[in-house]
């Protein structure tokens, strides 16, 4: 069973306005975005078109795979499937903002900090994210959010980016029992 939390129309919406909260931080200029593997990515080059149209030019956009740099990578993922990371830029000195589809303990987010950090040491590092379901295990708040929701047990958040545009939704646990 599913709920619709965010259809295109509410995620276009929502991206237009975290496009225009990250403008008004400092505009693109020394701007960077990286997409995290793989949720972030199509997120980062959308965010990436909207300050193009905001600005007039278009900051550097990556992204970053953090398979590696997960603190669970060797009990739960026992056959990782490593991609490509492509920052095809400096990130020394810049400000950079990572992005992705859904932050939930904030394990993720801890390990591609890592993983950028890496790459050299930017001046600052933002996060925005699509959906904030809550539930945090560390202390990693985002910057700019499209939607805060909080689940309970046996929820979960189900981004999917489809031809008619991304769709969020609320799943339900099939494991939770019952026939």
């Amino acid at each position: 069973m599913s709920e619709v939390l965010l259809d295109p129309v509410a995620v276009a919406r929502g991206l237009r306005r975290v496009a225009g909260e990250i403008a008004e931080h400092g505009g693109v200029r020394d701007l960077a975005l990286i997409g995290i593997r793989r949720g972030g990515e199509p997120l980062a080059e959308r965010l990436t078109a909207l300050l193009r149209e905001l600005e007039g030019e278009a900051p550097p956009t990556g992204s970053i795979d953090i398979t590696l740099y997960r603190d669970d990578a060797a009990t739960a993922l026992p056959n990782p499937k490593i991609g490509p990371s492509r920052i095809p830029f400096e990130v020394r000195g810049k400000r950079v903002v990572l992005v992705d589809d859904v932050l939930y303990t904030g394990r993720t987010i801890r390990a591609a900090l890592d993983a950028v950090l890496d790459y050299g040491r930017p001046r600052r590092i933002e996060l925005c994210v699509l959906v904030d379901r809550g539930g945090r295990e560390l202390p990693i708040h985002p910057d700019y959010t499209v939607r805060r929701v909080e689940l309970g047990p046996g929820q979960r958040i189900e981004v999917e980016h489809k031809d008619d545009g991304t769709w969020a939704t609320i799943e339900e646990s099939s494991t939770l029992g019952g026939t």
